[in-house]
């Protein structure tokens, strides 16, 4: 008999192992990554939904911490420093915290990333950042609460934060013309062309002294004379157009068309000629 009760147990178990049943999470996990000039930017959330509630000054109440999404705090990691506010912080993670309020939130970026929610204890000596935002009311409602980055630059972005029927925006900053320039002293010493056409490039890109960026691309295409690069003579027309040289621009522009045509390159011939007419070349 005892032997027939540990058999039919052991069965049991194993049935019970056997029959476990995979659902959805309810706040779905969420790993967003993106690329802020030179830095990494991931952001760690869970994502949960209205499902008929509502949610500030309800399910949320105002003018108390909210873990800013569900399960685990929300978590931002920076691979560089950065700026918020005008203050800088070092690299690394950070959880993501907000104070809901009907005309302003708080948002703090907290050092301990490590908690199931809010912490325990809240340390004030921890708060890395906090600053105060303007929500702007949305023109529909956001049913799943979503985390997005938007008006991205070569140095900055927005995390927005979206749920039921408001976004509330903060804006970082990160070093890219900083590492940049840095990159483009250490290097200037024995630059490459590519290194000229990059340096160029960026200072075309960035609204930075147009002058030292037509000395780079004019260097750049003078090392490659041997093997013209159609790609190279594009941006040195762009260069010397905004620098007022029209007749440079358009003796650049028509040796890019002539190459970018040899190479077959549409998109390349398509440009060069829609400069080529605009500067009356055509």
């Amino acid at each position: 008999m005892k032997k027939i009760i540990l058999s039919l147990f052991v069965a049991a178990i194993a049935f019970s192992a056997n029959a476990q049943i995979k659902t959805p999470a309810p706040s779905p996990f969420q790993k967003i990554e993106q690329k802020v000039g030179l830095t990494d930017v991931t952001l760690e959330y869970s994502r949960p939904s209205m499902k008929g509630r509502k949610i500030f000054g309800g399910l949320e109440d105002y003018g108390k911490v909210w873990r800013t999404g569900a399960n685990e705090n929300t978590k931002v990691t920076f691979s560089t420093d950065f700026m918020v506010d005008g203050k800088n912080l070092k690299k690394g993670t950070y959880a993501l915290y907000t104070i809901p309020g009907e005309k302003t939130w708080d948002v703090i970026l907290y050092t301990d990333a490590t908690n199931w929610g809010n912490p325990r204890k809240w340390d004030e000596s921890k708060v890395a950042a906090k600053i105060t935002v303007t929500p702007y009311k949305m023109p529909m409602p956001i049913e799943t609460f979503t985390i997005t980055f938007d008006d991205l630059t070569n140095s900055s972005a927005v995390i927005g934060i979206m749920w039921e029927n408001v976004y509330v925006p903060f804006k970082f900053e990160t070093p890219t013309d900083k590492m940049v320039s840095s990159s483009i002293n250490k290097i200037m010493n024995g630059p490459t062309a590519d290194d000229m056409y990059g340096a160029a490039v960026y200072y075309l890109q960035a609204d930075k002294d147009i002058t030292k960026a037509q000395e780079w691309i004019d260097k750049a295409v003078e090392m490659t004379s041997d093997s013209p690069r159609f790609w190279f003579l594009r941006q040195q027309s762009l260069i010397h157009a905004k620098a007022g040289n029209k007749k440079g621009a358009i003796k650049a522009a028509k040796e890019s068309l002539k190459y970018a045509t040899k190479a077959g390159n549409a998109g390349y011939i398509k440009m060069n000629k829609a400069s080529l007419k605009e500067w009356g070349a055509m």
